[in-house]
């Protein structure tokens, strides 16, 4: 399958270089805003670069279109290429603005053409563990889940952390994904959400360089804490934050009938992952044999490429990430409006893998 990549910025080093490991796609040109980034990225890789994006959307021999562009461009770019005739898979989220998003779904199906979206860490070994422990029952029925993503955001260490403290930013937009496409895999999709946000600073000081010193304005919420209830019944509670400094809250937790599963970093591939049943004293690790415990970004693409070849659903799918932003926005729309607020898409948990 050959695909065009969109977007030579540094996420895209990690998607070429994990190139060989997927036998299912191939690169076959690379396109950006800044065309001497494109020829840099693709001398260094191997990979054809063209002059403009137009040109890429343009070449009959492409199949796919690989999106990472910042995500204030991912709906326009995806838009575009599902015009085309492209399959997309955009890096996370699908898109800002959740009328772009479920254009973007709508698009594809009305052109029947793939739609997919980062992540894709939870086809990795020690997520797809946690997913065979669910379900085999270890845990009993699942009843509640958490999930807490804390830190002090971006200022401290990227030398451009502007967009993450601007609309389309902040914690749950930049990380949320992550927790919650997780959280969806392994218990289905959410059915209705509450929750408060705000930002507690209003002002950021960039220390890192080349712009140590400088401030920078806060313009979304930087401290999102939400109830999520799921379809299938269990209830989670997640908190995503730029405004804390320390924690030693677990990333991921999943509450069950008979005992409690401990879950791995959902930003990566591999685990650890632990147990503790109902008559067990103390946690135990479940071995991870599944396979993609290295960083492996580029297997959600290489799903939705050997979907497409052989006619079946792949796993990172748009319905998916879809659900996740509905879900992400929702959180703000409780916070500002005092309520509940019902989900009104859904999604097919997706297979293992």
């Amino acid at each position: 399958m050959q695909v065009g990549l969109v977007g030579c910025g540094y996420i895209s080093d990690r998607y070429l270089k994990n190139a060989e490991c997927f036998p299912e796609f191939r690169f076959a040109a690379c396109a950006d805003a800044a065309p001497e980034r494109a020829a840099a990225r693709g001398e260094e890789y191997g990979v054809p670069a063209v002059p403009t994006v137009a040109e890429l959307l343009g070449d009959p021999d492409i199949e796919i279109v690989l999106n990472l562009t910042t995500p204030d461009a991912h709906a326009a770019i995806a838009q575009s290429a599902l015009e085309s005739g492209k399959g997309v898979y955009n890096e996370k989220p699908l898109a800002i603005a959740l009328e772009d998003g479920k254009r973007l779904v709508e698009t594809a199906r009305t052109r029947g053409l793939r739609l997919g979206a980062a992540p894709d860490t939870f086809l990795g070994g020690g997520l797809q563990t946690c997913r065979q422990v669910i379900d085999e029952g270890a845990i009993g029925e699942p009843v509640a889940a958490t999930a807490f993503m804390l830190n002090h955001g971006h200022e401290g260490w990227h030398p451009e952390p502007d967009f993450y403290y601007q609309a389309g930013g902040g914690p749950l937009f930049d990380m949320g994904p992550y927790y919650l496409t997780a959280l969806v895999s392994l218990l289905g999709p959410v059915r209705r959400v509450t929750g408060s946000a705000r930002a507690h600073f209003a002002e950021r000081t960039i220390r890192s360089e080349p712009r140590a010193g400088e401030w920078i304005p806060v313009e979304t919420s930087t401290h999102l804490a939400a109830v999520l209830d799921f379809t299938n019944g269990p209830i989670a509670t997640l908190v995503t934050s730029f405004d804390v400094w320390a924690s030693e809250m677990p990333k991921l937790e999943i509450y069950g009938s008979e005992g409690s599963l401990s879950l791995p970093d959902p930003n990566t591939f591999g685990g650890p992952v632990r147990i503790r049943a109902a008559a067990d004293d103390a946690w135990r690790h479940v071995p991870v044999t599944r396979p993609f415990t290295d960083n492996s970004r580029g297997l959600g693409l290489a799903d939705m490429a050997a979907g497409l070849r052989g006619s079946s659903p792949h796993r990172a799918s748009g319905d998916l990430a879809y659900h996740v932003v509905e879900v992400m926005h929702a959180v703000e729309t409780a916070s500002r409006e005092g309520r509940h607020v019902e989900i009104a898409s859904t999604c097919e948990r997706p297979a293992p893998l």
